[in-house]
């Protein structure tokens, strides 16, 4: 009840109304399968994770902008939370001008999984998944010489 509650969990309560009502709106995702289907990755750090796919949606942080790839992925099947992938346009782009030829969609899919598939193995926890994943040029060339592209 909010009369009893003290001052701090009621402005906190307001602050977090606020927030999401203000908060920036992600755009439909596209691209997005007609059958999901559930896939197993073994990560490094000892779990095992299932993931589907969701779609893709442009994004747009402040002066970076890019495309958003959304990942559904649970580490004990039950707990499911996105795993959104964030793969700069700058950085297509300094790896497209390098190489003189422009990324097809399913490839840059592929940056975007391989993009995944490395944060499995490099964090620690599951709960660490929750965090964005970001592409930059730096993995895009890395990524793009493990795929032999």
């Amino acid at each position: 009840m909010l009369v009893n509650s003290p001052e701090g969990s009621l402005q906190g309560k307001k602050q977090f109304v606020f927030r999401r009502f203000f908060a920036p709106k992600s755009g439909p995702l596209s691209g997005k399968p007609g059958v999901r289907r559930l896939k197993t990755y073994s990560a490094q750090s000892g779990y095992v994770y299932q993931y589907f796919y969701e779609g893709h949606r442009p994004f747009r942080s402040g002066a970076e902008s890019g495309t958003e790839f959304v990942f559904s992925l649970s580490a004990d099947r039950k707990n499911w939370s996105p795993a959104p992938v964030l793969v700069s346009d700058a950085a297509l782009a300094s790896w497209e001008q390098a190489h003189q030829r422009d990324l097809s969609s399913s490839e840059r899919y592929a940056i975007a999984k391989m993009a995944l598939f490395q944060a499995f193995d490099e964090r620690a926890a599951p709960e660490q998944m929750k965090q964005e994943i970001r592409v930059r040029h730096a993995d895009v060339e890395a990524i793009v010489e493990t795929l032999g592209l």
